[in-house]
């Protein structure tokens, strides 16, 4: 089943699913550390597993002269080989992340092309971080914005290419959803100006909504409202981030954008170790999850980054 069948699923029977995103193993490790994080968590049923995606980006590394050196590396490459390896080995809907930032139309092309022969059909299309605040490459022609990105989709959905050709469409088009932020894109002059804008991309095909991780579910049910008085009313899927390390109270908010409530922040304060952080965490992750479940959402989403057995604790307490 599509995710969009899954969600409309789950809102029907009045259920709330499970479902997780990985990040494809740094280069030259074994796709076993993806699958070790799966077979943690495959006893809470995902109903599907997003995979992100990685543009190139510049390092610095010390050559044997003691020279500093500039490379251009892309540190998790591999997508959609991993999304084809977990749909091959656990039969799970995957969702692979594409993304405007650091590919061309014609390199996005080629991999649409790619899963639609491996029979992978869900999407999360997204803007990706932008080069002019990291140090990524940009590439020549890329998709400034996710919208453009929708775009091509249904262009190719269509039978359209780039080179103009056209084809019967395909038999069993791309899905896809977008990505929501509770607290507004960090670039967003406001929150409603934010939703305007995701509305564009709801209006022109998105499925579902995956919102950016928070911590304080009033801001989530906050945005829910906003959503829906702009006549969104396609599923919002809320996005849950366990804090497992005492770095994170200040580093998530320097790279999210999201604040962290006082009162979690003022537990992780009071911890001495990254293990007691982790419980301090998990204990807010079952707290927001019981209660995002009991406001009805289709889907909790988590973040599994150095927090995959935070969040097999969470599971287990609220699954």
């Amino acid at each position: 089943m599509k995710v969009i069948e899954l969600l409309n699923q789950a809102i029907e029977n009045k259920t709330t699913h499970f479902s997780f995103e990985l990040l494809p193993p740094l280069r030259g490790n074994s796709i076993y550390k993806v699958f070790n994080t799966i077979d943690k968590l495959k006893e809470f049923d995902p109903k599907y597993i997003n995979i992100t995606a990685h543009r190139d980006e510049v390092v610095f590394t010390e050559s044997e002269s003691g020279l500093i050196e500039k490379k251009i590396t892309r540190k998790r490459p591999g997508t959609v080989a991993v999304a084809a390896a977990i749909k091959n080995e656990y039969k799970i809907t995957v969702v692979p992340h594409v993304i405007c930032s650091g590919f061309t139309p014609e390199e996005t092309e080629n991999a649409l092309l790619d899963l639609n022969f491996l029979g992978i059909y869900d999407l999360l299309l997204l803007r990706g971080d932008s080069s002019s605040r990291h140090a990524f490459i940009s590439s020549e022609g890329e998709h400034k914005y996710a919208i453009d990105l929708i775009n091509q989709v249904n262009k190719i959905n269509k039978g359209g290419f780039l080179d103009g050709t056209h084809v019967e469409p395909f038999a069993t088009p791309f899905s896809f959803g977008t990505a929501g932020y509770p607290e507004k894109h960090e670039e967003a002059p406001n929150i409603d100006s934010d939703i305007y804008w995701l509305k564009k991309k709801v209006d022109a095909g998105a499925e579902y909504i995956v919102t950016q991780m928070f911590f304080d579910n009033q801001k989530f049910f906050d945005f829910v409202k906003k959503v829906r008085d702009a006549g969104i009313t396609v599923p919002v899927v809320p996005g849950i981030k366990p804090i497992s390390a005492l770095s994170q109270l200040t580093v998530l908010p320097q790279i999210f954008k999201t604040d962290i409530p006082e009162a979690l922040a003022a537990e992780v304060r009071k911890c001495k170790t990254n293990d007691e952080v982790k419980q301090v965490g998990i204990e807010w992750g079952i707290q927001q999850g019981k209660e995002l479940i009991q406001h009805g959402v289709p889907s909790l989403h988590f973040y599994t980054l150095m927090a995959s057995d935070c969040v097999k604790e969470i599971a287990k307490a609220i699954y």
